[in-house]
């Protein structure tokens, strides 16, 4: 078996989270032995992963579905995660969902990373066979080391008794970062620090507002390396994350690997997986937010840490590189089963 990964855009993409799925996808051909290649005019390959719903994306999977090629769609976008993004996202929103499932339906077999997705996708009306994998987590990586979390707090300059709140995402809305600085200035006690960007340009007001927020205790530290990231799970105190839409939340799993308490925002997709009060701790509103904050940087409630990092262990990056291997036979062979996975 020869697959063919390929991803459009990839320099624009390859820093997201899509970017590390697709790194991800990559470890897990070459542990398992499989051949393949990212340039689509390489010739040989019996399967192709797409991982990206753009036209050149479009326009090759159909080019190859004509020559009798198996596709696997990977579908890490729903219209649910799309709207609150940048500006006029909601009003495209519609659009959107019409030209992602024209895209998806163009799979042999759809990748999706949770259950939560899934049933997007089915409620969608997408009538092929889809399966649940998680993108996955370098477990290892992620692992808890002091040392780094030192390094974290000496280059932000936090000293040891700073009780530092962690954020990461975009800057858009549905990440939550009106929430995160609405935070910041309810509880001027607490620093609170926020890692990812995106062009400002393509933001609502508000979003550009929020990011120029001017505060003491609230930093906008942009985009840094996986280690930095690393390290600041493993040097702050909390990882407070209030998205508000996601088909999966890799942040959460390198969090919980790296045993930081963690605060979400109470939504869909976590139910099956992440039990509040039980393995992390849930929030809906700016005041439960606030207050839960304030309780676990204070110590008065449990530490769930240990229970979260078995959580997410289950979503190892060789387990889900397992799964997707299972999904590539049986596209192939046409036995798909995704049920079986689930």
């Amino acid at each position: 078996m020869k697959v063919l990964l390929y991803t459009e855009g990839m320099k624009t993409i390859g820093k997201s989270g899509l970017g590390k799925a697709i790194q991800h996808q990559i470890r897990a051909l070459e542990s398992n032995g499989i051949t393949y290649t990212t340039d689509s005019k390489e010739k040989g390959f019996d399967i192709a992963h797409i991982n990206f719903y753009g036209p050149k994306s479009f326009l090759l999977a159909r080019k190859l579905k004509r020559q009798g090629i198996k596709i696997i769609y990977h579908a890490h976008s729903t219209e649910e995660d799309f709207k609150n993004s940048f500006i006029f996202s909601n009003q495209l929103s519609p659009l959107f969902k019409w030209w992602i499932c024209k895209c998806y339906n163009l799979g042999d077999s759809i990748i999706t990373p949770t259950i939560y997705s899934k049933k997007l996708l089915t409620n969608y009306g997408i009538k092929r066979p889809i399966y649940a994998i998680s993108n996955g987590i370098d477990t290892k990586f992620f692992e808890r080391d002091v040392e780094l979390g030192k390094n974290f707090r000496e280059t932000y300059h936090y000293s040891d008794e700073d009780k530092v709140v962690v954020g990461i995402g975009l800057y858009i809305e549905r990440k939550g970062i009106l929430d995160f600085v609405e935070m910041a200035k309810r509880l001027p006690q607490y620093k609170f620090i926020w890692f990812g960007s995106s062009p400002l340009s393509a933001s609502p007001q508000k979003i550009r507002d929020a990011v120029h927020t001017k505060l003491p205790n609230l930093v906008f530290a942009g985009y840094v390396e996986q280690k930095m990231i690393h390290a600041a799970l493993s040097g702050a105190n909390l990882f407070f994350m209030p998205t508000q839409e996601e088909t999966e939340g890799i942040p959460i799993m390198e969090a919980s690997i790296s045993k930081i308490p963690t605060l979400i925002r109470d939504i869909p997709i976590f139910e099956d997986w992440f039990k509040d009060n039980v393995d992390i701790y849930k929030g809906k509103t700016l005041d439960e937010f606030e207050s839960k904050i304030q309780q676990i940087l204070e110590g008065q409630i449990p530490n769930l840490v240990d229970n979260a990092y078995h959580v997410a262990k289950k979503r190892d990056v060789k387990i889900a590189g397992e799964q997707l291997i299972t999904a590539y036979t049986e596209t192939l062979d046409g036995t798909q089963q995704p049920d079986k996975i689930n």
